[in-house]
């Protein structure tokens, strides 16, 4: 299948860092992190297919396609290889990157992911996206909420924001991502992977507890470090932002020596 074209937020000069967002968000989900490394290095911040401004996704497709089309973007860019970084869904868009197309990776930062799930788990993944295309995506706002923030903080204005976006996204779309990540399996592989490496994982982690990200990836990678953040939920880099930012910058830029 040839790739889409996704749409994407470029600012900043030099290296290329890619920035991957989770299910259902957009590339402007990203807090201060883009401004941040922007200081230092090209960042594209994608919307990834049948997210945002990309192009619309009304069957499922397999991850591998979701890293193709970053892949081309990447090449399109004509600026890699670059630091993938991602987040939830784009964490494991950002794995699949880095065994597909080694090439054109230079550092990997998954992010309250893991590499893998047991087989039992891969239906209830694929029913979030067939919910939304039955009812509706008000039908998935309210557990989605709750499975990706704190309690204390869902009546932050940056929820509605995300609430907001979640109401607006196409059902096929949401369901096809969904459906792609109930068929990730990227752990056998995640071995082979040879670039500098952080596994971030919230200790608040409802989603994704931070004992699969190190199980199925930071484990698994040669030579990958691995942090939890304390207090940080699955939207990580909304919730704790500065604590998110530091964390990915600090590994980012010391790479620049």
């Amino acid at each position: 299948m040839s790739s889409l074209h996704l749409h994407g937020r470029s600012e900043g000069a030099g290296p290329l860092t890619v920035l991957l967002h989770p299910v259902g968000l957009d590339g402007s989900f990203w807090g201060g992190l883009p401004a941040t490394l922007a200081a230092h290095r090209r960042v594209l911040s994608l919307d990834l297919a049948g997210h945002g401004a990309s192009p619309a996704v009304q069957q499922p497709r397999p991850i591998e396609d979701y890293a193709d089309d970053v892949a081309a973007a990447i090449r399109k860019a004509d600026a890699g290889p670059a630091e993938v970084v991602g987040l939830s869904f784009g964490g494991m868009v950002a794995q699949m990157v880095a065994i597909r197309h080694p090439d054109l990776v230079s550092a990997l930062v998954p992010c309250g992911c893991g590499g893998t799930f047991a087989e039992e788990i891969r239906p209830m993944l694929r029913e979030r996206g067939l919910m939304a295309e039955r009812d509706g995506m008000q039908a998935i706002v309210e557990p989605t909420l709750a499975r990706w923030f704190t309690p204390d903080f869902l009546p932050n204005a940056a929820v509605e924001r995300v609430r907001n976006r979640l109401l607006a996204d196409d059902a096929a779309g949401w369901s096809a991502g969904w459906h792609a990540i109930a068929g990730l399996d990227a752990t056998p592989h995640l071995g082979a992977i040879k670039v500098p490496t952080l596994v971030i994982a919230g200790d608040q982690d409802a989603a994704t507890p931070s004992a699969v990200s190190e199980a199925t990836i930071a484990r698994v990678i040669p030579g990958a470090r691995f942090i939890v953040l304390p207090g940080a939920p699955h939207m990580m880099q909304i919730e704790c932002e500065a604590a998110y930012t530091a964390a990915v910058a600090g590994f980012l830029l010391r790479r620049d020596g």
